[in-house]
């Protein structure tokens, strides 16, 4: 059987130290060395053994999808996703969200590691079908945690109206996030002042549209 037909990775608490090791000692030499870097310098960054790197993930495409799977909601992290998962108890929804969305948008705007991951991805996305078909098997919702669990304990609790929670995520990213993702990739800066008035007009807009009618 070939390294990259491994049925079953390694389990158990070791084994996650481990391909917790191995993941930061890829993204840290993907970043500095680009996809070309060999699997053994990451088995030595990551201070295992090649084959146990092969073991945990079958080959460089599959690690490089990991790292970058992983980062997608690094961004939230932090201050950002308290702010989110304090939404049910808030007074005023709007006031909070703002909130949220300010934090946010800030680690978006700050984060250069994980932009340059965006940037690494973009030059090699036609090697790597797997990062597409990672979004399609796991969705918005199991990419974006916290603000699908914010966004669905909101509608259960009768706060927002939310048909299509998948949609609906995207619809937030879109309108706080994907303006300075896009931007940056880039090289182009969004002022604070811009920054500012979008998420004001984000935040309107999306409770515009979810917020409960009268009847």
């Amino acid at each position: 059987m070939s390294r990259e037909s491994a049925k079953q990775p390694p389990v158990g608490p070791r084994a996650e130290l481990k391909r917790q090791a191995i993941v930061r000692a890829a993204r840290e030499l993907f970043l500095r060395e680009g996809f070309g870097v060999g699997m053994d310098a990451i088995a030595t960054e990551a201070g295992v053994s090649k084959v146990t790197v092969y073991n945990h993930f079958g080959s460089k495409e599959a690690l490089f999808t990991a790292v970058i799977t992983g980062a997608l909601d690094e961004p939230l992290a932090g201050s950002a996703e308290t702010a989110l998962e304090g939404l049910a108890e808030a007074e005023d929804l709007r006031t909070a969200l703002l909130d949220a969305a300010r934090s946010w948008v800030h680690s978006v705007r700050t984060n250069r590691e994980v932009a340059a991951l965006r940037n690494l991805v973009a030059a090699e996305a036609q090697r790597f079908p797997e990062l597409g078909r990672a979004w399609q098997q796991h969705g918005p919702e199991g990419h974006h945690p916290a603000v699908a669990n914010a966004l669905r304990t909101l509608a259960d609790q009768g706060r927002l109206v939310i048909p299509d929670l998948e949609a609906a995520i995207i619809q937030l990213y879109a309108l706080l996030a994907f303006p300075h993702m896009v931007f940056g990739s880039y090289g182009t800066h969004i002022d604070d002042d811009l920054t500012d008035r979008l998420l004001t007009s984000g935040v309107d807009m999306f409770l515009s549209h979810y917020s409960p009618r009268p009847t």
